[in-house]
C-alpha cells in the first residue's frame, strides 16, 4: 500500500479505507474488526493516536513516544496470535510510528488478504468473528460471504469438480457440435479433432474419470460450457445468464435473451455467441477495407469479445443475480457474481491470470476467445484510449451478492463516473472504483438544474433516510466517490440535509427545486 501522509493528516476523513482510533488507554477491541474489514475489503490503514471530530475531521490527541512504542508491541503480540488474528498481513515497514502536531500517530497499513487466505477473522471464530468494509463502518459478513470466500480458497478452479450424477449424455448435442466446428477452424491439425465426442470432451477438460466409479463423467467447467439450463440449475440454484438491451428509452427491453427462457440451451457457449452477435452488430463499424474485402471485427469488437469472456470466465456461479450484460445507447455494463480474485489494481495492470473458471477459460480459448496471460483487461482500456473513448470503471461490490462490474463509455462526449475529480489524496491505487474521497471536493454547477441521477438519489433517501454512500451507488447504479458528490451538490442546493452524527445520523429531504 501507498505510504500514508501524516502531513495530510487535516485533509482525510473516514471511509472505506481508512479509520482513525484514539487508543489512548491501549489497542481498542474495536481495531480488529477493522483489521478483518480491510483485510476482506480493499485494504486500508488504521489510525492510532487520531481521533474525528464531529464534523469529520482529524485531529491527534497526544499520544506520547512511550505510548505509541507500547501500542506498536502490543500490535504485534496480538496479530502474531492466531487464537485472536487468523492472518498475520501486515510487514514491519507497513506498521508506521509518524510525527505529527500534537502527538505521535501510529499507521498500520492493512493490505487486502490474498484469496488463499480469506476470509481474516478474529477471535478464533469463522462465522461470528469475519467482518467487511462499507463505507466508513464495519460489519459482519453473512453465511454467504463467507462460503463465497472459502470456495475461491483452492488451488483447483470452481470449474473442476466432477459431477458423478451427470453423463457427456446429458450435454447438448448442438452445442457440443458447434464448439467442435469451430474447435476445427481454430486447431486446423489437431489430434483431438478426430475423436470421438467422449474423447474429445476429455481433452478439453469438459469430462474427467471420477476417481468414485472410474467412469467419464462431466466437469462443472463442463456442463456450464455444454449443457442445458435445467441440469446447471439444479448444481448452482442461481444461476442465471441474462442479456439486456435498451436502444429506444421508451420501450423496456428492444432485446434480451436469457437462460431461462426454455428457447435455447442457456449454456456459456451458446449465450456468449448469441450476446456477441448482438452487440457487434449494434456497435459502428468504421468502413475499412482488407484488399477488396471490408473488414468488419475492428479493436472495438475484439475488446468487447474480451470483456465478455472475462465476465464469464470470472462469475461465481454459485452466487446470487447471476450475470448480466446490460447495453444502452451510451454504454456496455458486464456484471458477473464475484469479487476480483487478482483484486482491482491487478486485474488492470494484467499479467497475472486467476481466473474463478479454468476449465471454461481453457476451452474458450481452444476456439480463440480470451485471453489466457491476463492480458485481456489492459487490452480492453487500451482500445478504449486509442478511441478517444471515457477510461472503463472498474468496480467491486461486496455484500450478500458481491458483484464485479465494468462499465464502457460508447460516446466520446460520455463522462464516466470514476473520471470525476476525488480530493482525498489517500491511495490512488485503484483509480476506477472505490477510490477514497473526503467531504471537501470542489462543487462546481451548483446553480445549474439537478441531474436525473440526482433526483434519483434524492427519491432514495427519502424512502431509506438511513442510507450509506455505498447504499445509494448501489441503488443509482454508480461508483461510492460520484454519488457522494451528487449529495454534496443537492446539500449545497438546500434539497438535502444531514441530521446527526456521520455514523448515527440520517438524511432528510428539504422540499423546493427538487420537484
Amino acid at each position: 500500500m501507498e505510504t500514508f501522509d501524516i502531513v495530510k493528516l487535516a485533509s482525510y476523513r473516514e471511509n472505506n479505507r481508512i479509520e482513525a482510533k484514539a487508543a489512548k488507554g491501549g489497542l481498542p477491541r474495536s481495531m480488529w474488526e477493522t483489521y478483518s474489514a480491510f483485510a476482506n475489503t480493499y485494504g486500508g490503514v488504521i489510525l492510532l493516536g487520531v481521533k474525528e471530530r464531529e464534523d469529520g475531521t482529524f485531529e491527534t490527541v497526544g499520544l506520547t513516544p512511550v505510548e505509541a512504542e507500547h501500542l506498536r508491541q502490543d500490535f504485534w503480540n496480538t496479530v502474531s496470535n492466531r487464537s485472536k488474528v487468523s492472518a498475520v498481513l501486515p510487514i514491519e515497514s507497513e506498521v508506521e510510528v509518524l510525527e505529527a502536531d500534537g502527538g505521535i500517530v501510529l499507521a498500520i497499513h492493512v493490505p487486502r488478504a490474498p484469496r488463499d487466505e480469506r476470509p481474516v477473522y478474529i477471535n478464533n471464530d469463522l462465522f461470528g468473528g469475519t467482518y467487511r468494509r462499507r463505507g466508513e463502518g464495519d460489519y459482519r459478513c453473512t453465511r454467504q460471504e463467507i462460503s463465497a470466500m472459502l470456495r475461491d480458497q483452492g488451488a483447483e478452479t470452481m470449474d473442476s469438480k466432477v459431477l458423478d450424477d451427470l453423463t457427456v449424455a446429458d450435454f447438448n448435442t448442438d452445442t457440443v457440435r458447434a464448439y467442435r466446428n469451430r474447435f476445427r477452424a481454430a486447431r486446423q491439425g489437431s489430434s483431438w479433432t478426430d475423436l470421438d465426442d467422449e474423447r474429445f470432451l476429455r481433452a478439453v477438460g469438459a469430462a474427467m474419470v471420477s476417481r468414485e466409479d472410474g467412469k467419464l463423467h462431466p466437469t462443472f467447467g463442463g456442463l456450464l460450457m455444454f449443457g442445458n439450463d435445467y441440469d446447471i440449475v439444479r448444481e448452482c440454484p442461481h444461476y442465471f445468464l441474462d442479456y439486456q438491451e435498451t436502444l429506444d428509452p421508451t420501450i423496456r427491453w428492444t432485446d434480451r435473451v436469457h437462460s431461462g427462457d426454455g428457447m435455447w440451451s442457456g449454456n456459456l457457449f451458446d449465450f456468449f455467441f448469441r450476446v456477441n452477435r448482438k452487440i457487434a452488430e449494434s456497435l459502428k463499424t468504421p468502413f475499412k477495407l482488407d484488399g477488396i474485402f471490408r473488414v468488419d471485427d475492428t479493436p472495438m469488437h475484439k475488446a468487447v469479445r474480451e470483456a465478455l469472456a472475462n465476465c464469464l470466465f470470472n462469475a461465481d456461479y454459485h452466487g446470487v443475480r447471476g450475470v448480466v450484460v446490460r447495453r444502452t445507447p451510451d454504454k456496455l455494463v458486464f456484471e458477473n457474481p464475484g469479487d476480483i480474485r487478482t483484486g482491482i489494481e491487478q486485474m488492470r495492470l494484467g499479467g497475472v491470470s486467476d481466473p474463478r473458471n479454468g476449465l471454461v477459460m481453457k476451452m474458450f480459448s481452444l476456439i480463440d476467445v480470451g485471453e489466457r496471460a491476463g492480458t485481456g483487461v489492459p487490452d480492453v482500456f487500451a482500445t478504449w484510449a486509442n478511441a478517444g473513448l471515457p477510461e472503463p470503471q472498474i468496480e467491486e461490490n461486496f455484500g450478500e451478492a458481491d458483484r464485479t462490474i465494468l462499465t464502457l463509455m460508447l460516446e466520446a462526449d460520455a463522462k464516466p463516473d470514476n473520471n470525476e475529480q476525488i480530493s482525498d489524496d489517500y491511495e490512488q491505487i485503484n483509480s476506477s472504483n472505490e477510490q477514497i474521497s473526503d467531504n471537501n471536493e470542489q462543487l462546481n454547477g451548483l446553480n445549474e438544474q439537478i441531474t436525473e441521477r440526482q433526483r434519483i438519489v434524492l427519491r432514495f433517501v427519502e424512502k431509506s433516510p438511513r442510507a450509506t454512500y455505498d447504499d445509494m451507488a448501489r441503488a443509482v447504479g454508480v461508483s461510492s466517490a460520484t454519488v457522494r458528490r451528487d449529495a454534496e451538490i443537492l446539500i449545497g442546493r438546500g434539497l438535502l440535509k444531514r441530521v446527526g452524527s456521520r455514523k448515527a445520523g440520517q438524511w432528510e429531504v428539504q422540499r423546493g427545486e427538487e420537484s
